[in-house]
Protein backbone atom coordinates (compact mmCIF):
# COMPACT_ATOMS: atom_id res chain seq x y z
CA UNK A 1 0.00 0.00 0.00
CA UNK A 2 1.32 3.49 -1.14
CA UNK A 3 1.98 5.98 2.01
CA UNK A 4 0.65 9.29 1.58
CA UNK A 5 4.30 10.99 1.29
CA UNK A 6 4.91 8.65 -1.55
CA UNK A 7 6.79 10.56 -4.08
CA UNK A 8 4.69 10.41 -6.95
CA UNK A 9 5.55 10.27 -10.68
CA UNK A 10 2.28 12.50 -11.70
CA UNK A 11 3.31 14.85 -9.54
CA UNK A 12 7.29 15.48 -9.96
CA UNK A 13 8.50 18.62 -10.35
CA UNK A 14 10.06 17.81 -13.85
CA UNK A 15 13.72 17.86 -16.08
CA UNK A 16 15.74 21.03 -16.17
CA UNK A 17 15.22 20.05 -20.29
CA UNK A 18 11.64 19.43 -21.31
CA UNK A 19 11.13 15.93 -22.35
CA UNK A 20 7.83 13.81 -23.52
CA UNK A 21 7.71 11.48 -21.29
CA UNK A 22 7.39 7.62 -22.01
CA UNK A 23 4.00 5.79 -22.62
CA UNK A 24 5.60 2.58 -20.64
CA UNK A 25 7.46 3.97 -17.86
CA UNK A 26 7.61 6.61 -15.21
CA UNK A 27 9.83 9.52 -15.29
CA UNK A 28 11.55 7.46 -12.32
CA UNK A 29 12.00 4.30 -14.08
CA UNK A 30 13.79 6.57 -16.84
CA UNK A 31 15.51 7.96 -14.38
CA UNK A 32 17.26 4.44 -13.21
CA UNK A 33 17.50 3.11 -16.57
CA UNK A 34 19.63 6.31 -18.12
CA UNK A 35 21.88 5.73 -15.03
CA UNK A 36 22.32 1.66 -15.27
CA UNK A 37 23.30 2.75 -19.38
CA UNK A 38 25.89 5.28 -18.66
CA UNK A 39 29.09 5.13 -18.94
CA UNK A 40 29.66 6.26 -15.54
CA UNK A 41 27.80 3.26 -14.47
CA UNK A 42 29.63 0.73 -16.33
CA UNK A 43 33.19 1.86 -14.79
CA UNK A 44 32.00 1.53 -11.22
CA UNK A 45 32.62 -2.07 -12.06
CA UNK A 46 36.12 -1.41 -11.99
CA UNK A 47 36.38 1.29 -9.07
CA UNK A 48 37.40 -0.24 -5.34
CA UNK A 49 35.03 -0.45 -2.64
CA UNK A 50 37.91 -1.24 -0.41
CA UNK A 51 40.20 -3.41 -2.09
CA UNK A 52 41.85 -2.46 -4.93
CA UNK A 53 40.65 -3.72 -8.45
CA UNK A 54 43.70 -6.02 -9.17
CA UNK A 55 43.53 -7.52 -5.49
CA UNK A 56 41.24 -10.16 -6.03
CA UNK A 57 37.92 -10.52 -8.16
CA UNK A 58 35.72 -11.88 -5.31
CA UNK A 59 35.59 -8.46 -3.44
CA UNK A 60 33.02 -6.01 -3.73
CA UNK A 61 33.65 -3.17 -6.07
CA UNK A 62 31.51 0.00 -6.45
CA UNK A 63 29.05 -1.71 -9.25
CA UNK A 64 28.25 -4.81 -7.07
CA UNK A 65 27.93 -2.28 -4.01
CA UNK A 66 25.10 -0.04 -5.53
CA UNK A 67 23.50 -2.88 -6.79
CA UNK A 68 23.73 -4.58 -3.19
CA UNK A 69 22.74 -0.64 -2.11
CA UNK A 70 19.43 -0.82 -4.60
CA UNK A 71 18.41 -4.85 -3.42
CA UNK A 72 18.08 -3.32 0.27
CA UNK A 73 16.60 0.08 -0.52
CA UNK A 74 13.64 -1.69 -3.05
CA UNK A 75 12.74 -3.38 0.17
CA UNK A 76 12.72 -1.02 2.46
CA UNK A 77 10.65 1.12 -0.01
CA UNK A 78 8.15 -1.43 -0.56
CA UNK A 79 7.72 -2.00 3.36
CA UNK A 80 7.23 1.51 4.15
CA UNK A 81 4.80 2.47 1.23
CA UNK A 82 7.83 4.57 -0.70
CA UNK A 83 8.29 5.04 -4.08
CA UNK A 84 10.40 2.07 -5.01
CA UNK A 85 11.64 3.29 -8.34
CA UNK A 86 12.83 6.86 -7.19
CA UNK A 87 14.51 5.03 -4.80
CA UNK A 88 16.46 2.25 -6.58
CA UNK A 89 17.21 5.29 -8.58
CA UNK A 90 18.87 7.47 -6.27
CA UNK A 91 20.64 4.45 -4.56
CA UNK A 92 22.59 2.99 -8.27
CA UNK A 93 23.61 6.72 -9.08
CA UNK A 94 24.89 7.92 -5.49
CA UNK A 95 28.68 6.02 -5.96
CA UNK A 96 28.66 7.66 -9.45
CA UNK A 97 31.09 10.54 -8.40
CA UNK A 98 33.68 8.51 -6.47
CA UNK A 99 37.19 8.34 -7.84
CA UNK A 100 39.57 5.68 -8.41
CA UNK A 101 40.84 3.54 -5.42
CA UNK A 102 37.98 4.90 -3.18
CA UNK A 103 37.85 6.80 -0.17
CA UNK A 104 42.02 6.99 -0.81
CA UNK A 105 41.65 8.14 -4.28
CA UNK A 106 39.28 10.97 -3.00
CA UNK A 107 41.30 12.30 -0.25
CA UNK A 108 44.19 12.66 -2.45
CA UNK A 109 41.71 14.43 -5.17
CA UNK A 110 40.50 16.80 -2.82
CA UNK A 111 43.69 17.84 -1.34
CA UNK A 112 45.21 18.63 -4.45
CA UNK A 113 41.90 20.15 -5.31
CA UNK A 114 41.70 22.15 -2.16
CA UNK A 115 43.33 25.53 -3.74
CA UNK A 116 40.42 25.32 -6.84
CA UNK A 117 37.46 24.65 -4.36
CA UNK A 118 38.12 20.64 -3.64
CA UNK A 119 36.35 17.48 -4.22
CA UNK A 120 33.60 15.85 -3.00
CA UNK A 121 32.36 12.61 -4.27
CA UNK A 122 28.45 13.70 -3.42
CA UNK A 123 28.80 16.79 -5.39
CA UNK A 124 30.86 15.12 -8.45
CA UNK A 125 27.84 12.46 -9.09
CA UNK A 126 25.43 15.32 -9.54
CA UNK A 127 28.08 16.76 -12.03
CA UNK A 128 28.41 13.40 -13.28
CA UNK A 129 24.64 13.13 -14.27
CA UNK A 130 23.80 16.79 -15.19
CA UNK A 131 27.28 17.84 -17.45
CA UNK A 132 29.63 15.18 -17.54
CA UNK A 133 27.82 12.31 -19.08
CA UNK A 134 27.37 13.51 -23.28
CA UNK A 135 25.01 11.13 -24.93
CA UNK A 136 22.27 12.88 -25.78
CA UNK A 137 21.10 15.03 -28.49
CA UNK A 138 19.35 17.78 -26.98
CA UNK A 139 21.17 18.23 -24.02
CA UNK A 140 24.37 17.42 -21.61
CA UNK A 141 23.93 14.74 -18.47
CA UNK A 142 21.07 12.75 -18.26
CA UNK A 143 18.31 15.11 -17.49
CA UNK A 144 16.79 13.43 -14.55
CA UNK A 145 13.96 14.22 -12.58
CA UNK A 146 14.39 17.13 -9.74
CA UNK A 147 13.85 14.16 -6.95
CA UNK A 148 16.10 11.86 -8.34
CA UNK A 149 18.53 15.16 -8.20
CA UNK A 150 17.66 16.00 -5.28
CA UNK A 151 17.96 12.33 -3.54
CA UNK A 152 21.58 12.41 -4.93
CA UNK A 153 22.22 15.82 -3.32
CA UNK A 154 21.28 15.62 -0.09
CA UNK A 155 20.74 11.69 1.03
CA UNK A 156 23.15 11.96 4.28
CA UNK A 157 21.00 15.06 5.08
CA UNK A 158 20.66 19.18 4.35
CA UNK A 159 23.66 20.25 2.38
CA UNK A 160 24.66 24.41 4.23
CA UNK A 161 27.45 26.26 4.86
CA UNK A 162 30.03 26.52 1.44
CA UNK A 163 28.77 24.20 -1.08
CA UNK A 164 31.00 22.29 -3.09
CA UNK A 165 31.56 24.22 -6.31
CA UNK A 166 30.26 20.89 -8.57
CA UNK A 167 27.01 21.28 -6.79
CA UNK A 168 26.96 25.37 -6.56
CA UNK A 169 27.04 25.85 -10.72
CA UNK A 170 24.31 23.21 -11.13
CA UNK A 171 21.77 24.47 -7.93
CA UNK A 172 22.16 27.72 -9.24
CA UNK A 173 20.72 26.76 -12.49
CA UNK A 174 18.25 24.26 -10.30
CA UNK A 175 17.06 25.06 -7.34
CA UNK A 176 17.26 22.00 -5.30
CA UNK A 177 16.12 23.03 -1.81
CA UNK A 178 19.80 22.08 -0.34
CA UNK A 179 18.20 23.73 3.28
CA UNK A 180 15.85 20.92 3.69
CA UNK A 181 16.20 17.07 3.99
CA UNK A 182 14.99 15.03 1.03
CA UNK A 183 12.56 12.78 0.83
CA UNK A 184 11.75 9.72 2.42
CA UNK A 185 13.07 7.75 -0.88
CA UNK A 186 16.25 9.47 -1.06
CA UNK A 187 16.54 9.00 2.79
CA UNK A 188 16.34 5.25 2.49
CA UNK A 189 18.94 4.80 -0.01
CA UNK A 190 21.16 6.40 2.34
CA UNK A 191 20.54 4.05 5.03
CA UNK A 192 20.62 1.19 2.49
CA UNK A 193 23.89 2.10 1.73
CA UNK A 194 25.40 1.35 5.61
CA UNK A 195 23.32 -1.37 5.47
CA UNK A 196 25.32 -2.76 2.24
CA UNK A 197 28.87 -1.53 3.80
CA UNK A 198 28.21 -2.97 7.33
CA UNK A 199 27.46 -6.21 5.95
CA UNK A 200 29.91 -6.71 3.12
CA UNK A 201 32.88 -5.04 4.47
CA UNK A 202 32.62 -7.94 7.36
CA UNK A 203 32.33 -10.73 4.31
CA UNK A 204 35.24 -9.27 2.19
CA UNK A 205 37.31 -8.74 5.36
CA UNK A 206 37.30 -12.14 6.30
CA UNK A 207 37.91 -13.67 3.07
CA UNK A 208 40.87 -11.69 2.91
CA UNK A 209 42.33 -12.97 6.12
CA UNK A 210 41.78 -9.75 8.04
CA UNK A 211 40.19 -10.83 10.96
CA UNK A 212 39.03 -13.74 11.92
CA UNK A 213 35.32 -15.77 12.55
CA UNK A 214 36.29 -15.77 16.34
CA UNK A 215 37.02 -12.06 16.23
CA UNK A 216 34.25 -10.75 14.80
CA UNK A 217 31.70 -13.57 17.06
CA UNK A 218 33.11 -10.98 19.75
CA UNK A 219 31.09 -8.03 18.29
CA UNK A 220 27.27 -7.25 18.83
CA UNK A 221 24.69 -8.09 16.70
CA UNK A 222 27.56 -10.57 14.54
CA UNK A 223 28.20 -12.76 18.17
CA UNK A 224 24.28 -13.32 18.00
CA UNK A 225 24.09 -14.60 14.50
CA UNK A 226 27.26 -16.85 14.67
CA UNK A 227 25.13 -18.53 18.25
CA UNK A 228 21.79 -19.06 16.53
CA UNK A 229 23.81 -20.88 13.26
CA UNK A 230 25.72 -23.13 15.35
CA UNK A 231 22.54 -24.08 17.33
CA UNK A 232 20.78 -24.63 14.15
CA UNK A 233 23.39 -26.71 12.12
CA UNK A 234 25.87 -28.98 14.15
CA UNK A 235 28.40 -29.70 11.64
CA UNK A 236 28.86 -26.60 8.72
CA UNK A 237 31.90 -25.55 6.84
CA UNK A 238 32.97 -22.23 7.59
CA UNK A 239 32.20 -20.50 4.08
CA UNK A 240 28.46 -21.98 4.83
CA UNK A 241 28.63 -20.52 8.85
CA UNK A 242 30.01 -17.33 7.82
CA UNK A 243 27.43 -16.74 4.77
CA UNK A 244 24.34 -17.82 7.33
CA UNK A 245 25.48 -15.80 10.32
CA UNK A 246 25.96 -12.71 8.18
CA UNK A 247 22.39 -13.49 6.60
CA UNK A 248 21.26 -12.71 9.99
CA UNK A 249 23.36 -9.82 10.43
CA UNK A 250 22.11 -8.30 6.92
CA UNK A 251 18.13 -9.12 8.18
CA UNK A 252 18.49 -7.47 11.99
CA UNK A 253 19.67 -4.07 10.05
CA UNK A 254 16.95 -3.95 7.52
CA UNK A 255 14.10 -5.23 10.11
CA UNK A 256 15.00 -2.10 12.87
CA UNK A 257 15.39 0.12 10.15
CA UNK A 258 11.46 -0.92 8.63
CA UNK A 259 10.50 -0.86 12.45
CA UNK A 260 12.07 2.26 13.61
CA UNK A 261 11.05 4.53 10.10
CA UNK A 262 7.42 3.19 10.11
CA UNK A 263 7.15 4.73 14.11
CA UNK A 264 8.82 7.36 13.33
CA UNK A 265 6.84 8.18 10.12
CA UNK A 266 3.49 7.54 11.55
CA UNK A 267 4.58 9.91 14.57
CA UNK A 268 5.86 12.70 12.27
CA UNK A 269 2.02 13.44 11.20
CA UNK A 270 3.62 13.59 7.91
CA UNK A 271 0.62 13.81 5.09
CA UNK A 272 2.91 14.72 1.52
CA UNK A 273 6.53 13.89 0.45
CA UNK A 274 7.06 17.99 0.89
CA UNK A 275 6.34 17.23 4.47
CA UNK A 276 8.79 14.74 5.03
CA UNK A 277 11.67 17.64 3.33
CA UNK A 278 10.19 20.38 6.25
CA UNK A 279 10.00 17.94 8.90
CA UNK A 280 13.44 19.31 10.18
CA UNK A 281 14.87 15.97 10.69
CA UNK A 282 15.70 12.34 8.99
CA UNK A 283 12.81 9.91 9.76
CA UNK A 284 14.35 6.79 8.09
CA UNK A 285 16.91 5.63 10.76
CA UNK A 286 18.18 3.23 12.85
CA UNK A 287 17.09 2.62 16.77
CA UNK A 288 19.49 4.15 18.85
CA UNK A 289 20.28 0.62 20.20
CA UNK A 290 21.05 -0.72 17.10
CA UNK A 291 23.34 2.46 15.86
CA UNK A 292 25.43 2.13 18.90
CA UNK A 293 25.98 -1.72 18.12
CA UNK A 294 26.47 -0.69 14.64
CA UNK A 295 29.28 2.15 15.97
CA UNK A 296 31.35 -1.03 17.69
CA UNK A 297 31.33 -3.11 14.58
CA UNK A 298 32.11 0.24 12.75
CA UNK A 299 35.31 0.73 15.32
CA UNK A 300 36.53 -2.58 14.99
CA UNK A 301 36.64 -2.73 10.77
CA UNK A 302 38.31 0.68 10.82
CA UNK A 303 41.09 -0.86 13.11
CA UNK A 304 41.29 -4.28 11.62
CA UNK A 305 40.27 -3.74 7.87
CA UNK A 306 40.21 -0.27 7.00
CA UNK A 307 43.96 0.47 8.83
CA UNK A 308 45.36 -2.92 8.39
CA UNK A 309 49.05 -2.55 6.89
CA UNK A 310 48.45 -4.39 3.57
CA UNK A 311 45.58 -1.75 2.98
CA UNK A 312 47.58 0.93 4.36
CA UNK A 313 50.40 0.00 2.14
CA UNK A 314 48.23 -0.27 -0.86
CA UNK A 315 46.58 3.70 0.33
CA UNK A 316 49.95 4.59 0.10
CA UNK A 317 50.61 3.78 -3.36
CA UNK A 318 47.55 5.06 -5.08
CA UNK A 319 47.75 8.08 -3.39
CA UNK A 320 51.67 8.27 -5.09
CA UNK A 321 48.97 7.76 -8.58
CA UNK A 322 46.77 10.34 -7.92
CA UNK A 323 49.21 12.66 -6.85
CA UNK A 324 51.15 12.22 -9.70
CA UNK A 325 48.79 12.12 -12.22
CA UNK A 326 47.29 15.68 -11.40
CA UNK A 327 50.10 17.56 -11.89
CA UNK A 328 51.24 16.06 -14.97
CA UNK A 329 48.27 16.40 -16.42
CA UNK A 330 47.98 20.13 -15.30
CA UNK A 331 51.45 20.67 -17.13
CA UNK A 332 50.81 18.45 -20.19
CA UNK A 333 47.21 18.96 -21.12
CA UNK A 334 47.95 17.78 -24.73
CA UNK A 335 47.97 14.46 -23.00
CA UNK A 336 44.79 14.86 -22.03
CA UNK A 337 42.03 12.53 -24.71
CA UNK A 338 40.71 14.96 -27.27
CA UNK A 339 37.46 15.33 -26.22
CA UNK A 340 38.54 16.29 -23.07
CA UNK A 341 41.43 18.41 -25.05
CA UNK A 342 38.17 20.34 -26.36
CA UNK A 343 37.07 21.33 -22.91
CA UNK A 344 40.46 22.47 -21.80
CA UNK A 345 40.32 25.12 -24.92
CA UNK A 346 37.62 26.46 -23.50
CA UNK A 347 39.22 27.05 -19.75
CA UNK A 348 39.82 30.71 -18.81
CA UNK A 349 41.93 30.20 -15.92
CA UNK A 350 43.59 27.68 -13.83
CA UNK A 351 40.94 26.67 -11.73
CA UNK A 352 39.02 25.94 -14.92
CA UNK A 353 41.65 23.85 -16.05
CA UNK A 354 42.38 21.80 -12.65
CA UNK A 355 38.91 21.57 -12.37
CA UNK A 356 38.52 19.23 -15.32
CA UNK A 357 41.18 17.55 -14.55
CA UNK A 358 40.04 16.18 -11.64
CA UNK A 359 36.99 15.70 -13.52
CA UNK A 360 38.91 13.25 -15.68
CA UNK A 361 41.06 11.83 -13.00
CA UNK A 362 37.71 10.64 -10.80
CA UNK A 363 36.08 9.02 -14.17
CA UNK A 364 38.69 6.80 -14.33
CA UNK A 365 39.21 3.23 -13.09
CA UNK A 366 41.75 1.74 -10.59
CA UNK A 367 43.26 -0.25 -13.55
CA UNK A 368 42.87 2.77 -15.74
CA UNK A 369 44.70 4.86 -13.56
CA UNK A 370 47.21 2.30 -12.49
CA UNK A 371 48.10 1.95 -16.40
CA UNK A 372 48.38 5.44 -17.38
CA UNK A 373 50.54 5.67 -14.61
CA UNK A 374 52.76 3.41 -16.02
CA UNK A 375 52.31 4.78 -19.76
CA UNK A 376 52.92 8.60 -18.73
CA UNK A 377 55.29 8.55 -15.10
CA UNK A 378 56.69 5.04 -15.71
Amino acid sequence: MRASYYCDPGQTRGRLAPEEESVHRTCFQRDRDRIIHSSAFRRLKHKTQVFVEHEGDYFRTRLTHSIEVAQVARTIAGALGLNGELTEAIALAHDLGHTPFGHTGEDALDALMQPYGGFDHNAQAVKIVTSLERHYADFDGLNLTWETLEGLAKHNGPVTGTLPFALAEYNARHDLELHTHASAEAQVAALSDDIAYNNHDLHDGLRAGLFSHDDICALPIVGAAFAEVDSLYSDIDPTRRMHEALRRVFGVMVSDVIATSRANLSESGALTAQDIRDLGRPVVKFSNGLWADLKVIRAFLFKHMYRAPAVVEMRARVTRIVEELFPFFMNNAEALPEEWRMDIARAKDETELARIVADYISGMTDRFAQQEHDRLLG
